[in-house]
């Protein structure tokens, strides 16, 4: 039996060769292997999932996967047109006839529930107004200050340092005003808002009729801009509704076209100031650029055109 059993161990060796001990030994090398690789895979799956939950987190989404909703279109508000305004481009300002004319529809109409707490009177000085016209609206507005010699509050006319009054003296006072609804600081809406300028004209050109199939409560506006398309604020322009000094005709469209400009220069005041200082350092950075390149191609070009030449000393060696 043994003898036999040699016999076929002997024949399986020569048919197989080395190859069965290749074989055994890449297989126990595999075995060996195995746990290290499989430790390293669950440690980049877990690095993989805890970099995604962390993104997510913060982000909400992944840049690279769209986000799944149930919701519909409504929900989020209509993305507004891209509008041409005066002052998109990079070399472009404000217009500041529309801000004067954007001042006048704010203070007309939306300085009834909305504050511009970010901006003094000073701040339409040699921008939209002159010293004296923005000294007399502000002498038309009483603030209190004090106290006086006596310990006691006083009224006094508006300086042109004192910021623009508020439509209610608290919070409280202007939601008991407006159904509950918070109307929104002003100052920085343009900015607050995605779509900026863009949203806030076609929020206040928007407003339709619902379509069949939706139901706007008692109180709340449909406007398809907004989301959810019910907003508390009510369509506030209309045609004729101010009339402008320049004899501008005040179409629901001029007049938010203008106070939207206004808008956008409260969110930024200092923005026709900062695009003139850019183009002058671009120009002025220009400038050295292109001497520093003259001067390293002047100090450098005797040092480049050099030819060096070596001549071994003569000798026996």
């Amino acid at each position: 039996m043994f003898s036999k059993a040699a016999h076929v161990f002997a024949r399986t060796a020569r048919t197989q060769g080395p190859n069965a001990v290749r074989f055994s030994s890449s297989s126990a090398s595999s075995k060996a292997a195995s746990p290290v690789m499989t430790r390293a895979a669950g440690a980049f799956a877990l690095v993989s999932v805890g970099t995604t939950a962390w993104y997510t987190h913060l982000y909400g989404s992944l840049p690279f996967i769209g986000e799944i909703s149930a919701n519909s279109g409504l929900d989020e508000g209509l993305h507004p047109p891209h509008f041409p305004w005066a002052h998109a481009g990079p070399l472009d300002t404000f217009d500041h006839a529309a801000i004067r004319r954007g001042y006048q529809v704010y203070r007309e109409v939306c300085a009834a529930c909305h504050s511009l707490d970010r901006i003094a009177w000073r701040n339409l000085v040699g921008v939209s107004h002159t010293v004296d016209e923005v000294k007399a609206m502000a002498e038309e507005v009483e603030y209190t200050d004090g106290p006086d010699d006596t310990g006691e509050m006083f009224q006094r006319p508006g300086k042109l340092a004192d910021y623009m009054p508020a439509p209610y003296p608290n919070e409280e006072a202007a939601r008991a005003g407006n159904a509950g609804a918070l109307p929104p600081d002003l100052s920085l809406i343009t900015k607050a808002r995605h779509g900026g300028a863009d949203y806030v004209f076609a929020l206040l050109t928007g407003y339709v009729d619902p379509p069949a199939g939706i139901e706007i409560r008692e109180g709340l506006n449909f406007n398809p801009y907004f989301p959810g398309g019910a907003i508390g604020m009510a369509r506030v322009l209309f045609d004729g509704l101010v009339e402008f000094e320049d004899g501008t005709p005040a179409t629901t469209s001029q007049m938010a076209k203008d106070v939207v400009t206004f808008l956008s220069w409260a969110s930024e005041p200092e923005l026709d100031e900062r695009k003139k200082m850019g183009f002058q350092a671009v120009i002025i950075l220009s400038a050295l650029t292109a001497i520093s390149l003259y001067v390293k191609r002047h100090k450098w070009s005797v040092i480049k055109n050099r030819k060096l030449i070596y001549n071994p000393p003569k000798g026996n060696h």
